[in-house]
């Protein structure tokens, strides 16, 4: 039996040579990996010594030759496959073991490997004869049948193949977008190749009917493949998109202790508080009707006193924090057996967002404040006072992650109410006025679209807000100007939409 070798990642390499050469494998392999053998006195013959050639261009060739691709791609049921080999004195592999330069990590000219996507697809043509491994995770399992049948499995080749062409593909694709994207100002390219990889299986999707799985792009990992879900029932297609929105959210504010609860990937619960218990508790009373069964998120550690308050009131479905004390895990896991308690790292920033319609995409670059609050602009005649400028800044950025039309209402950096989705802007100010109730006296209100009307700006003065934050830009924008003047409330607006649907 034969094996050709060519490997730049060297993980498993030599337990993987060793376990070959002792069941008889000559072993074939090119440039560094070849060095690497020699360097650990394992017996192979190179590359160079198969094909009679000396590799050449800094590398650039050394496999591509016919007693390498003939030896990988002869059909060994075909009499004219094997006279051609018997010809030429090529003796054909039985496996391949090959993976590629790090052009997923490291984009560039000379990381794109030529030679070993030629093996690799060879290989995984011609799988009826021959084994590729691509993955240092297969090792194990090629070892394995071996020893115990003296080959690979039919449909253990099969499975390497499949494996095999989903890399050379991704590799493909991650190549043609870099070179779509480089050297290019504009911030969506005018092609997109995406290609995904399934690594988690879902109990079900949206609703009990409905197939679901998490997804994400080969060779780039998301903060959800560090995330631990130390206890708890298996988490759910909503449970991820809620947690998900809870925790990029919570990032906006991680200079201080501060809680978010999200219901329906909305913001039902927010503060901003000295201590994270503080927080907590502010958070909560924020709508406790609504944290019922939401997703609780906090950006310090669960200590036994945090999981104390929160014990204390009804149970989330979600509890995702950076850590937990191992007595706050303990006392968590042992009274709320079905919340599922999360240790996450911060989330990475998205770059694009992408809908489906039909079978065709919508693509935007993801919403982020690009106007700073101090560009703010005060068009009322009354001003707004120092003392209120963090809860403009809470209110807006609140608002911006709220399904629109949305309002929101904040007074002393936690949320009092929050009108979300309606198909006006004044049912949201109303929602949001009764949620609030007597404690939007004195508050700061948030639109995230203009009011097209001077009627979401009434509903928001009767209720007592004294600020009120808009992107201004309605062709009524002078009207709801004087509404505001003579309700005496501070009228800004940002130069700035952020609708979320």
């Amino acid at each position: 039996m034969r094996a050709l070798i060519s490997v730049y990642d060297k993980e498993g390499l030599i337990d993987l040579v060793k376990g070959l050469t002792g069941l008889g494998f000559e072993l074939v392999a090119s440039g560094g990996t070849a060095a690497a053998l020699g360097e650990s006195g394992i017996a192979h013959r190179t590359v160079e010594e198969v094909t009679g050639a000396a590799e050449m261009l800094d590398g650039r060739v050394k496999t591509l030759h016919p007693n390498i691709a003939g030896a990988i791609l002869a059909d060994l049921e075909k009499a004219s496959h094997r006279d051609d080999l018997a010809q030429r004195s090529i003796v054909p592999f039985d496996l391949v073991v090959c993976n590629l330069y790090p052009f997923f990590e490291r984009p560039g000219i000379e990381t794109i490997d030529v030679g070993g996507p030629t093996m690799i697809r060879a290989a995984a043509k011609n799988h009826a004869h021959v084994a590729v491994v691509v993955d240092p995770a297969d090792y194990p399992l090629i070892l394995g049948e071996l020893k115990g049948a003296g080959k690979v499995s039919a449909e253990t080749r099969r499975s390497l193949a499949t494996k095999a062409f989903e890399l050379t593909a991704r590799y493909d694709s991650a190549i043609s977008n870099w070179l779509e994207s480089e050297g290019v100002e504009e911030v969506l390219p005018r092609r997109m190749t995406l290609t995904l990889e399934r690594v988690q299986t879902l109990r079900y999707g949206e609703n009990p009917h409905q197939v679901g799985a998490r997804y994400r792009q080969p060779g780039v990992k998301s903060w959800w493949d560090s995330a631990r879900l130390l206890s708890g029932m298996e988490l759910s297609y909503l449970n991820i998109f809620d947690a998900d929105a809870a925790w990029r959210f919570l990032h906006e504010f991680d200079q201080e202790p501060a809680v978010a609860i999200i219901k329906h990937a909305n913001p039902c619960g927010f503060a901003i508080r000295e201590t994270i218990e503080d927080a907590y508790q502010a958070a909560f009373e924020s709508d406790p009707i609504s944290a019922f069964g939401g997703i609780v998120a906090v950006n310090r550690n669960v200590d036994i006193s945090l999981a104390g308050k929160i014990l204390a009131n009804p149970k989330a479905d979600v509890m995702i924090a950076p850590s937990y004390d191992e007595d706050a895990l303990a006392l968590m896991a042992g009274k709320r057996k079905n919340t599922r308690l999360i240790a996450a790292p911060a989330p990475e920033k998205n770059s694009i967002d992408i809908r489906t319609i039909g079978s065709g995409f919508l693509v935007q670059d993801s919403d982020s404040f690009k106007v700073p609050l101090e560009d703010f602009r005060t068009v009322s005649k009354a001003k707004l006072p120092n003392e209120k400028l963090r809860d403009v800044d809470i209110a807006w950025r609140l608002c911006a992650r709220t399904s629109s039309n949305a309002i929101v209402i904040a007074k002393d950096r936690m949320a009092l109410g929050i009108g979300a989705g309606q198909q006006n802007r004044v049912d949201s100010a109303r929602i949001a006025v009764e949620k609030a109730g007597e404690r939007a006296r004195g508050s700061v209100a948030a639109s995230d679209a203009f009011f097209p009307f001077r009627d979401g700006l009434d509903t928001l003065a009767a209720a007592g807000v004294s600020v009120i934050v808009s992107p201004g830009g309605s062709i009524r924008d002078q009207e709801v100007i004087d509404a505001a003047d003579e309700a005496g409330v501070v009228l800004i607006f940002t130069g700035e939409r952020h609708f979320r649907h």
